[in-house]
């Protein structure tokens, strides 16, 4: 992953973002009006091919602009993309909006799920180790494109029915990372390949323990999701630091 040219990442980063604000294959025309790319459109399509081959990115039919793989994304949130810091502003706007419910612990997670899907515009889900589910952001993902697929909308419905399901989805990812991020067919399951699931484990003190994330379309708009459910994680466990 690390032989791409400058170049080559500059195209890949410019298509990932554009993909994400549109949910629509990116082609060189578009790439070569908005993005300062600094080479012609034969170029940047000769490279679109290259970043194909190498499986950064496909085509989805012919004729078609290009989309990132799950291979691109990853190759992007590690190497390409500028993670937006939260302001102190919006940390202590965070912290004020689930304080009150700092010593009841299912208020405390069902009201950080619906804070943090109302932040990342997309679906908050958090498991615990007592086997609950808490979720919020429903409407959030009907209004992407991904999810106007019933198969899909209806796989992830179910899965926040299905306890075990959802802690297998999350244990996939081990390691010492703040965040963990599972794309496509790194899920596993068929009709959760056009989906992301950006999550955080928590705990508080001795008794309570579980998962906090998001769960959206694999174009989740990671520069700003993967700060945000950091934070609200590791408030999570300040939080309950005493129980």
């Amino acid at each position: 992953m690390s032989d791409l040219t400058e170049r080559q990442a500059k195209i890949l980063k410019a298509i990932i973002e554009e993909y994400i604000e549109t949910a629509e294959p990116v082609g060189s025309e578009t790439l070569e009006k908005k993005y300062s790319l600094g080479v012609s459109p034969a170029t940047i399509r000769n490279e679109m091919v290259r970043l194909t081959t190498e499986g950064f990115l496909r085509q989805p039919y012919t004729s078609a602009g290009r989309i990132p793989t799950s291979l691109g994304f990853k190759f992007y949130i590690n190497s390409l993309m500028e993670e937006k810091k939260l302001s102190v502003v919006d940390e202590v706007s965070a912290k004020e909006a689930i304080w009150d419910y700092r010593f009841e612990f299912d208020k405390l997670m069902r009201e950080t799920t619906r804070v943090l899907a109302q932040r990342t515009k997309n679906l908050a889900v958090a498991a615990t180790n007592e086997g609950e589910i808490f979720s919020s952001g429903y409407a959030n993902i009907l209004d992407m494109p991904e999810f106007f697929d019933i198969d899909v909308t209806k796989s992830v419905l179910q899965l926040l029915d299905e306890f075990e399901r959802l802690e297998n989805l999350f244990n996939k990812v081990l390691g010492d990372d703040p965040v963990h991020i599972l794309l496509g067919d790194e899920i596993g399951e068929e009709y959760l390949k056009s989906c992301g699931l950006v999550f955080t484990h928590f705990q508080t003190g001795s008794k309570y323990a579980g998962t906090l994330g998001v769960i959206g379309p694999c174009r989740i708009n990671y520069s700003e999701v993967i700060p945000l459910v950091r934070y609200f994680g590791n408030l999570i466990s300040e939080i309950g630091r005493g129980w």
